[in-house]
């Protein structure tokens, strides 16, 4: 694939949406760069007042883990920025972040300030020239991402599937689930398994007697558990596997494919049956590294049952900035090279 070269701030932002396939709002985003070679790409909400030091430690941290990295180049997404002022929106932080970088070995090499209508450099002044957003529409890596068939959304909002919530589904699965019951822990597991493997190595969608199977596994703990750490394809202690803190890559095709069958299944599920296939869900987006989206799953989950322990055990996790260890590392991480937290 031929390499991409940004020349322009449009340039930057057209790759920061396409990275990140969406629009970032209220946001720092943040770049590693090698020389003249891009590294990983970060977005992160911005911090509430007071918290800048600790926020710019933990952002410095993750970019760190990008060892072949010796400057960033950051933007900050903010409404503010229409504000005409001499200080800068979110000057506090910046300056905590270029301290927090300097004490890893790194610097900031540029910054942009994108408010709702224009981009300036961050430290152009408020006089400073700006250009429409508008702009990145006709950029020339906006063009070849386009061409390539990236598209950027306005916002980071999950959209489900219509879940068709059907009775006759629904009382298949309480059937399925009294079967299960009276089966020993090892036959169920072992036979849920063998289905979710065939599943994952099938080209086709299940069919519905399968899929009522499969909504019926997940609502074992000890099924599901097993079952989502079977997803990636890697053999480890399941733990490893679930915290993403293994050795061996994912398989991310294969976990690609098992978020298209879990929300599959989600548009055959109940309400009251859907908490542990949106939690899956938000597993894997976290795994490949968008928090945010992880977020909103899990508090669908939350949603469609307030009580559900492993959803808000796992909300309280990402929650607070915890990355999956795959992303940690260029070997193991997700293609995709943008990062939330």
């Amino acid at each position: 694939m031929e390499e991409l070269t940004i020349h322009t701030p449009a340039d930057v932002l057209s790759f920061v949406g396409h990275t990140l396939g969406f629009w970032p709002q209220e946001s720092l985003v943040c770049i590693t760069m090698s020389d003249n070679r891009i590294g990983a790409t970060l977005r992160v909400d911005l911090p509430k007042p007071g918290t800048e030091i600790s926020y710019a430690q933990t952002v410095a941290g993750y970019l760190a883990h990008d060892t072949n990295a010796s400057s960033v180049l950051f933007a900050v997404y903010t409404s503010q920025a229409e504000e005409a002022s001499e200080v800068r929106p979110h000057a506090a932080t910046i300056a905590a972040l270029t301290g927090a970088l300097a004490e890893r070995g790194m610097s900031i090499r540029d910054g942009l300030l994108v408010g709702d209508e224009t981009v300036c450099q961050y430290d152009g002044g408020a006089n400073g020239p700006s250009l429409p957003l508008a702009a990145t529409q006709s950029s020339q890596i906006n063009a070849e991402f386009v061409y390539r068939g990236s598209t950027i959304e306005p916002t980071n909002r999950i959209t489900l599937p219509a879940s068709t919530k059907e009775t006759d589904t629904a009382d298949a699965v309480q059937d399925r689930l009294k079967a299960l019951g009276n089966l020993k822990v090892g036959d169920a597991l072992e036979q849920a398994r063998a289905r979710w493997t065939d599943m994952l190595e099938s080209t086709s969608y299940p069919s519905r007697d399968e899929i009522v199977n499969f909504i019926a596994d997940l609502q074992f703990p000890v099924i599901r558990d097993r079952l989502m750490a079977d997803i990636p394809g890697i053999d480890e202690r399941m733990d490893r596997i679930l915290l993403a803190q293994t050795h061996d890559k994912p398989e991310w095709s294969r976990v690609e494919w098992a978020q298209q069958l879990l929300l599959h299944a989600y548009t055959h599920s109940s309400t009251k049956h859907s908490a542990p296939i949106l939690t899956a869900v938000a597993f894997i987006n976290w795994w490949e590294g968008r928090g945010s989206k992880a977020h909103q799953f899990l508090q669908l989950a939350l949603e469609a049952d307030p009580a559900y322990h492993l959803a808000r055990v796992s909300d309280i996790m990402i929650g607070s900035g915890v990355v999956a260890g795959w992303n940690m590392n260029k070997g193991t991480a997700y293609r995709d090279p943008g990062l939330e937290a």
